[in-house]
């Protein structure tokens, strides 16, 4: 069985231990004051960035959390991996609830409460792939950006001391409508920093994350099925335990309006027909390149008789909304690289424009009540709001693909 934690500093991350222990370990009286004894609520804590960052935070004994998730399963086997690892922290007051944060079950707790002194919001669609069509684009933003503003005034009555939620290396000049509804979500939030302070992350894909290309990988070795991944994408990577430490470190050591991101190299960027291949290679197969899907899946057949030659497609990218590569700063935002070691920080982003930010949100809740509205109505009326906004549309989707 492969021991993936090993797998990623080897093969993926190429690093031996997490890059921001240092910075951990540097700021670690300024963690604990900030976060022993308080209360946390974690949204969308069940997922990969959620529970990353809840195993990053408990170390520093927090009073209570409460960890809210529409994945009832996630959530138990969350539960299960705290209670069965040696020496992790879990307060008395722990309650995960199998909840949606926008219902008014979620308000109900959340009142009785009296609200939280940290608060995490992980809830998202983060796929590129969420981008096929007029119904899916309005589950993404309602979910990314309409829903988190229904949250934020809630927020408003319980003022935290700390609020956080996670953004995208692809909101940087994004090229598709994931990416420009976490920027549209950066000026959301941002909007709100005149009542309570709030921060957010920009960063890399995570290594073998849920629902992830590499996470597929795994799932189809294990049903002796091809493997298929473009061989023209560079993203960069982290691990799990990195992406919940530099939310942790973001939203306890971020001013007010400030947006942290890895201190990461272009040289550092990886493939993921290159991770495909070192997963086969760890797991003692040969890799059998194939010309197509169908191809790479009629030779999969063999793999049950034990061949060791493993089929694989590997393509040039023609799907909407990819990026050939990822950024994390534009050329409009000022970047302070000195305060940490192995992060960087966007400072000095102004509270937004609230009027322009009103219209855009009304313009989309009337644009989605219509019945006939298309998704090119939408991109037409991000890219008004967001003039570095060039959606990339091929008229093909990622789930057309293995």
């Amino acid at each position: 069985m492969i021991n993936l934690d090993s797998f990623i500093s080897t093969y993926v991350t190429k690093r031996p231990s997490s890059m921001f222990l240092p910075d951990i370990e540097a700021n670690r009286q300024a963690l604990t004051g900030k976060i022993q004894g308080k209360s946390v609520l974690v949204i969308g804590g069940a997922g990969s960035i959620g529970s990353s960052f809840i195993k990053a935070l408990l170390p520093f004994k927090p009073r209570s959390l409460v960890v809210v998730d529409i994945n009832e399963n996630a959530l138990a086997e969350l539960t299960r991996d705290l209670r069965s690892t040696k020496g992790m922290f879990v307060p008395d007051d722990y309650v995960p609830y199998p909840m949606d944060f926008a219902s008014e079950v979620f308000e109900k707790m959340f009142r009785n409460r009296g609200g939280f002194d940290i608060v995490g919001n992980f809830s998202a669609h983060k796929h590129v792939r969420s981008e096929k069509d007029i119904y899916s684009v309005e589950a993404l933003i309602q979910n990314n950006v309409l829903h988190a503003k229904k949250l934020l005034e809630l927020l408003k009555e319980f003022p935290p001391e700390e609020y956080f939620c996670v953004s995208t290396d692809k909101a940087a000049n994004p090229v598709n409508i994931m990416g420009a509804s976490k920027r549209i979500m950066e000026d959301l939030i941002f909007s709100y920093s005149d009542s309570f302070p709030v921060k957010t992350a920009r960063f890399a894909n995570v290594a073998f994350s849920n629902g992830s290309l590499p996470a597929g990988f795994l799932q189809r070795i294990q049903k002796l099925q091809p493997l298929s991944a473009p061989s023209d994408v560079k993203r960069y990577f982290v691990s799990p335990e990195e992406s919940g430490q530099i939310c942790m470190l973001s939203c306890m050591l971020g001013a007010n309006r400030e947006i942290f991101f890895p201190k990461l190299e272009e040289a550092q960027m990886m493939t993921f027909d290159a991770i495909a291949r070192e997963l086969l290679q760890f797991h003692g197969y040969e890799v059998l390149e194939c010309g197509s899907d169908q191809e790479a899946i009629d030779k999969a057949e063999a793999l049950k008789a034990g061949d060791k030659h493993y089929p694989v497609h590997f393509f040039v990218s023609d799907t909407s909304g990819e990026k050939p590569f990822e950024e994390f700063v534009t050329d409009t935002e000022t970047s302070d690289m000195v305060r940490h070691s192995s992060l960087g920080v966007i400072t000095g982003k102004p509270i937004p424009d609230k009027e322009r930010l009103t219209a855009l949100l009304n313009k989309l809740d009337e644009t989605f009540a219509k019945e006939t509205t298309t998704k090119e109505e939408v991109v037409g009326i991000i890219g008004d709001y967001l003039p570095n906004f060039e959606h990339i549309e091929t008229g093909k989707s990622l789930d057309s693909k293995m």
